[in-house]
């Protein structure tokens, strides 16, 4: 890239002031060791003096027994020597136990199902379809041979894939392009739900419930249908009222009273599934409850996609229980976990630094340490809340405990001083970033100039993005997209465009199709024509698809029969642009009333359009509607 050409150009652009430049400070590196009672004193029972989080990183283990399994099983290969070892263990095994073996094998597939044969054999274990379709998830990664084989398996022992694994696997492999695979796996899973799990008594059942209120008329009327209670009925059934979840709260307590019928963990599982959604919270944490008394556990690939599913749904206090309820149970959540529940707390508009605080103290209190992920999650929630001297301390904390701030950990404190108005201290992050051997990146200089065309300050932004040009730092599509927002926000389009196709011509720039069309839009809305249509020839000479609708909106109420000429002219790599392109553009001119343009630009056609059967029956009908009046 041509550096001064394009700082001279954005300087011309702007026609904003660039006299002053970012003032730069020292500040001194961090000696002092902080307790985390020190951190937030308005938060009651934040951390005790106690607190692990300065001491120096080590690897995380837990201390129950199924994670010494996973640890012998992934350091060997499968042998009669290695079951001998395993069998003196003298672990016994249920459901929650082999789902979590099996979430920690993921990535071992192989070893996944030499597992899941060798514990089949176990006296008194049973496999239920939750650890069938986990175990399906794992083997479609690379052992489709197996993947197979486990499928006929599954199905000859009357077990089925639920409706969200099967969905899942089938997206995998239609992205891998295995169509074969793809049809096979359809044929697997209708036979299964029609075979295994009684699927005309299912939507039969579902019926009845879903169509009137709960009463003794309903559940006689399901006592005639259902002449036999088994797991794979029930969670199939349960799973029929996902979007009515008090109708599964319903039939998971009727079935709890039949005679005969006791909810394992199998069915305690589907059934906080069922019912982990904003309108059922308070009977989910019912059936947790009753679940923990009845010496049932949550398995622990449950755990994730309910966690998830309360984080996606911005529940975080939800979540945020749910996390410290499993840490107090054998099978816990892993340090990813904790890290992704703090990263998704500081996504939240206003982070709640109490939940952030609890998640950090539960880790910590089972003897671990958190990792640069989790530091950088308490991190973010601190900055993006304005409490930037708590933040200055976790700086402290984590560099004791043996991590180096990065781009990310300073990016975050450029966003939070952006976010409270204070540009100088946000420019100063990044002179003191190279003061301290940490180079800004691109990441960081797009974040420093998002955050001053956030406030307005456009001129100030350009200010920043001539710095890091002189910096050597190549700007990308990701911060010319900011800094274009930036002009349009404050309605200077005509500055825009030229910067767009300054840095596409000068700069060698690839921008966003997005970002693109959005310029062309608001160029059209200000009649910009030529330079919309240059946008669009840009486009094309940079080989994405064409973007013909608002051109076609703009010439049909105020374009030209030259204007619409030279637009099918753009719009084509090749010579002329299909019929169908010249049939939306006559069309556009008849709909407003614009027939003698449409006809004109009829004969600048080439011969092949003018006489092709729709355009010719498109004209022809005009033309008798035009004679009628």
């Amino acid at each position: 890239m041509n550096r001064a050409r394009t700082i001279l150009t954005c300087l011309r652009i702007t026609n904003s002031y660039i006299s002053a430049q970012i003032r730069s400070a020292t500040r001194g590196p961090y000696s002092q060791v902080i307790q985390f009672s020190q951190l937030s004193p308005s938060i009651p029972n934040q951390f005790d003096c106690s607190s692990q989080f300065i001491n120096a990183h080590q690897r995380l283990l837990f201390s129950s027994k199924p994670d010494s399994f996973v640890e012998l099983v992934v350091a060997n290969e499968w042998s009669t020597e290695l079951e001998n070892e395993l069998d003196n263990s003298h672990l016994g095994w249920n459901h929650e136990r082999v789902i979590y073996v099996l979430t920690k094998l993921n990535k071992y597939p192989r070893k996944a199902s030499d597992f899941f044969n060798w514990v089949c054999e176990k006296d008194g274990f049973r496999p239920s379809s939750s650890i069938y379709s986990l175990l399906l998830r794992i083997l479609l990664q690379k052992d489709m041979k197996q993947f197979w084989i486990i499928l006929k398996k599954m199905k000859e022992q009357g077990y089925y894939i639920d409706e969200e694994t099967y969905l899942t696997m089938l997206a995998q492999l239609k992205k891998e392009k295995m169509a074969s695979d793809v049809a096979a796996l359809s044929h697997f899973y209708n036979r299964m739900i029609k075979e295994n799990a009684m699927d005309g008594v299912v939507k039969q059942v579902a019926s009845v419930v879903l169509g009137q209120e709960w009463s003794d008329k309903v559940e006689k009327q399901l006592a005639e249908l259902i002449v036999d209670l088994s797991d794979n009925f029930v969670i199939r059934v349960l799973k029929e009222f996902r979007s009515c979840p008090s109708k599964a709260w319903s039939f998971f307590q009727w079935v709890g009273q039949s005679p005969g019928y006791e909810h394992n963990t199998i069915t305690y599982n589907a059934a906080v599934r069922v019912l982990s959604r904003s309108d059922s919270i308070k009977e989910f944490w019912i059936v947790v409850e009753k679940m923990k008394s009845a010496g049932h556990e949550m398995d622990i690939d449950n755990y994730i996609k309910i966690s998830r599913s309360f984080q996606k749904n911005k529940m975080m206090e939800d979540a945020v229980k749910l996390y410290e309820f499993m840490m107090d149970g054998p099978y816990k959540p892993s340090l990813q976990d904790c890290s992704l529940l703090l990263k998704s707390i500081a996504a939240s508009e206003n982070p709640d630094l109490d939940l952030v605080f609890r998640v950090a103290r539960k880790y910590e209190s089972m003897g671990h340490t958190l990792s640069k992920a989790a530091y950088d999650g308490i991190h973010r929630s601190l900055t993006k809340s304005g409490r930037f001297e708590e933040a200055e301390n976790i700086f402290k904390v984590m560099k004791n405990a043996g991590y180096e701030p990065d781009n990310l950990t300073y990016s975050q404190l450029v966003f939070g001083y952006c976010r409270a108005g204070r540009f100088e201290d946000a420019c100063k992050v990044l002179v003191d970033m190279e003061e301290l051997g940490c180079t800004p990146d691109i990441k960081t200089w797009t974040i420093l100039i998002q955050g001053h065309c956030a406030a307005g300050e456009v001129g100030k932004a350009f200010v920043c993005f001539a710095n890091m040009i002189e910096k050597n730092v190549e700007a990308d599509a990701d911060l010319l997209d900011v800094l274009l927002d930036g002009f349009l926000s404050q309605q200077k389009i005509e500055g825009a465009y030229n910067l767009l196709v300054e840095m596409v011509d000068k700069g060698r720039l690839r921008p966003w199709q997005a970002t693109y069309k959005n310029v062309i839009e608001k160029l059209l809305g200000v009649r910009k024509f030529e330079e919309a249509l240059d946008l669009l020839r840009l486009m094309k000479k940079q080989k994405y698809p064409p973007y013909p609708e608002p051109f076609i909106q703009y010439i049909s109420k105020f374009g030209t029969v030259e204007d619409a000429y030279e637009f099918l002219k753009a719009l084509s790599v090749k010579e002329y642009p299909t019929s169908s392109a010249y049939l939306h553009v006559f069309k556009s001119f008849f709909q407003e009333g614009r027939y003698s343009e449409a006809k004109d630009l009829l004969f600048k056609c080439p011969h092949h359009i003018r006489k092709h059967h729709d355009i010719c029956d498109l004209f022809g009908s005009a033309e008798s509607k035009s004679a009628a009046v």
